[in-house]
C-alpha cells in the first residue's frame, strides 16, 4: 500500500490523463487542497480514478488473481521461466511475503483507494450551490473506494480503512474484517443514493451497478465479518432484476462481441479499444504461443499467461463441467487452433501444452491481419445481468426457496443452451446442498475467466479441496493449505508503512 509515500504520487498518476485540468496555468501547479477545493477541480479527479481502475484490468495484471483456481492456471513455460509467479499454482515458497507479482497488484489498488478517500471528505464539505453535480460525485468517488476495498479485503482480509474523517484514529493500520465490511456497505448505499439511474460516458458507474456490487458484499462477505446476509443480498439483487434494465442476450456469444458492447446484459464492463494506450492487450496473455510463432497477427495468438484447467475444459463425461449442448463451451474455449488453413505445431522448447484448450473469450477479431493481438481491445466484463440471476438464485436457496432458486438458474441455463433446455437438463428437485454443490460448476460456465472464481471458491470453503484436484500445478507441488486461502501482505507496505509490522502478516506466512 506504500499509503503515506504513494499519496502524492498517486494524485499525480490520477491526473495524468486529464492534460486540460494540469494545463489551465502552465506557471503555477495545483496543490493537493486546492485540486479538492471546487467541483470544477474534483471532476477530472475522479474521471482519473476510473481510468487507474479500469487500467488495473489490463494485461497481466488484469488476470493475475485469476492464477492458481480450478479454472485457470498458467501455461507451462510461464511456470518454467517465471518461478515468482508460477508460486501463485504452485502455492509454495515463492507465494511469499516477496512476491512481488501480488506486491505490484495491492500497489496498483491503493493510490485510487487514497484519491477517492480524498474526493469523498471533500465533496461532504463543499458547499457549492451544484447540489446534483456534488451527488454525483460523491456516488462514483464511493463506489470506486467500495469496489477496490472489497477486492483487497476478499483477497487479504483485514486492510487499512482510509478516512478521511478518522485519520488520525485509524492511521494505516489493518482493521478488522466487521469494521472493513461494514465501511464498503456504507460506501456502497452512499453510492446506490446519489448515483443516477444512467450515465452518458459507460465508464461511470450507475445506481444499479451499486445495488448489484451491494448485493455481493453481502452474499461473498466472510461470516468472521458479520455482514454475510442472504436476506439483503437478495433485496439488493430484487432491485436490479426489478428495474426491467437489463435481460440476457439470446446469444451467449453475443455477450462478448465488440458489436454488443455495452449491451442490456452489461451492468459494468470496463472500457476499451484496440489503440494504445486503451487497448488492454488480455489476448497477449491469453492466446497460444504456437500461434504467435506462426503469425504476430493471428487474433488468437499469445503467451500463454493464464489456460484453462482441464476441468473447466473438459465435458461431464471425462471429468470436466461441460455437458452436452452447452452453447458456452465453444463461446469461451478454444479448442481448434487452425489458421488459415495451417495446424500449428509444437517448436522445440516450448512447454507442451500451447495446443491444449485456451480463453476464448478475448480473442478481438478486429485486429486479425491488421495489428498485433497485443492490440487486443475488447471491452472487459464486470458485472453481467446473468451473474445478478445466478446470485439472486443463491440467496433464495440459502432462504429455503430452493424452487424458485431453481427457476432463476434455469433462465441462465436456457439461453446457455441456446434457448431451449433439452430434456434432463433443467434443474429440478435439488436439495439446498446439492444446488449449492451444481452452482459453483454453474457459475464457472456462465462466467468462466470474468474474474470471480477465486472469490467464489473462498466464500464457499472450496479454494483448497478444489484447486488442489483441479490445478495442475497445484496438484504437483502439493503445499496448498488452509492459510492460502489469502495471500501475504507485501514485504515493501511492511517495510514501508509504519503502522503494519511482521507480527499483523497473515498467519502462514
Amino acid at each position: 500500500m506504500k499509503i503515506k509515500i504513494l499519496t502524492a504520487m498517486a494524485f499525480v498518476m490520477l491526473f495524468a490523463s486529464c492534460s486540460d485540468f494540469l494545463e489551465q496555468d502552465p506557471n503555477t501547479s495545483l496543490t493537493e487542497e486546492q485540486a479538492f477545493s471546487t467541483l470544477k477541480n474534483i471532476d477530472p479527479i475522479v474521471l482519473g480514478m476510473y481510468i487507474s481502475w479500469r487500467n488495473i484490468q489490463k494485461d497481466r495484471g488484469g488476470l493475475m488473481f485469476q492464477l492458481g483456481t480450478d479454472e485457470t492456471q498458467q501455461g507451462a513455460l510461464q511456470v518454467m521461466t517465471t518461478p515468482g509467479q508460477a508460486g501463485l499454482d504452485y502455492y509454495n515458497g515463492f507465494l511469499s511475503k516477496e512476491n512481488t507479482a501480488l506486491a505490484e497488484q495491492w500497489d496498483s489498488r491503493w493510490p485510487v483507494v487514497s484519491t477517492a478517500a480524498k474526493a469523498v471528505f471533500a465533496l461532504n464539505n463543499n458547499t457549492e450551490p451544484d447540489v446534483e453535480k456534488r451527488k454525483i460525485l460523491l456516488g462514483e468517488a464511493s463506489f470506486i473506494r467500495a469496489t477496490i476495498m472489497f477486492e483487497l479485503t476478499q483477497y487479504w482480509g483485514e486492510i487499512p480503512i482510509l478516512d478521511e474523517t478518522r485519520s488520525k484514529e485509524l492511521g494505516h493500520a489493518r482493521q478488522p474484517l466487521k469494521d472493513v465490511y461494514a465501511f464498503i456497505i456504507n460506501d456502497l448505499k452512499v453510492a446506490e443514493e446519489n448515483l443516477p439511474l444512467t450515465q452518458k460516458n459507460p465508464s461511470f458507474p450507475v445506481k444499479y451497478l451499486a445495488q448489484a456490487l451491494l448485493g455481493k458484499v453481502y452474499l461473498y462477505a466472510p461470516e468472521a465479518s458479520g455482514a454475510r446476509d442472504y436476506n439483503l443480498a437478495k433485496e439488493s439483487f430484487a432491485k436490479v432484476i426489478n428495474s426491467g434494465k437489463y435481460n440476457l442476450l439470446a446469444n451467449y456469444a453475443d455477450v462478448f462481441s465488440p458489436n454488443h458492447a455495452n449491451s442490456s446484459e452489461s451492468i459494468y464492463e470496463f472500457q476499451f479499444t484496440n489503440d494504445y494506450p486503451d487497448n488492454n492487450q488480455i489476448q497477449w496473455q491469453t492466446g497460444s504461443r504456437a500461434l504467435a510463432n506462426i503469425d504476430q497477427y493471428a487474433y488468437f495468438g499469445g503467451y500463454d499467461l493464464l489456460v484453462p484447467t482441464k476441468y473447466c475444459y473438459n465435458d461431464k463425461t471425462t471429468g470436466g463441467i461441460w455437458e452436452t449442448g452447452d452453447k458456452r463451451k465453444d463461446a469461451s474455449i478454444r479448442y481448434d487452433f487452425t489458421y488459415k488453413g495451417i495446424v500449428p505445431t509444437i517448436p522445440s522448447g516450448f512447454g507442451g501444452d500451447e495446443l491444449d484448450p485456451h480463453v476464448k473469450k478475448y480473442e478481438d477479431i478486429r485486429i486479425d491481419g491488421k495489428q498485433s493481438f497485443w492490440n487486443s481491445g475488447k471491452n472487459k466484463p464486470y458485472i453481467r445481468y446473468s451473474d445478478v440471476l445466478l446470485c439472486y438464485a443463491e440467496c433464495l436457496n440459502e432462504l429455503g426457496n430452493t424452487p424458485d432458486a431453481e427457476g432463476y438458474v434455469n433462465q441462465v441455463r436456457k439461453r446457455g443452451f441456446g434457448g431451449t433446455l433439452p430434456a434432463g437438463m433443467e434443474w429440478s428437485g435439488l436439495s439446498k446442498e446439492q444446488f449449492k454443490e451444481q452452482m459453483l460448476d454453474e457459475r464457472m460456465r456462465e462466467l468462466a475467466f470474468e474474474g470471480w472464481r477465486r472469490m467464489d471458491l473462498i466464500r464457499s470453503g472450496k479454494l483448497v479441496q478444489y484447486v488442489k484436484a483441479r490445478n495442475k500445478w497445484t496438484a504437483e507441488s502439493g503445499t496448498i493449505a488452509e492459510f492460502h486461502n489469502r495471500y501475504p501482505i507485501p514485504l515493501v507496505e511492511i517495510q514501508l508503512n509504519d503502522d503494519i509490522s511482521d507480527a499483523d502478516q497473515n498467519p502462514g506466512y
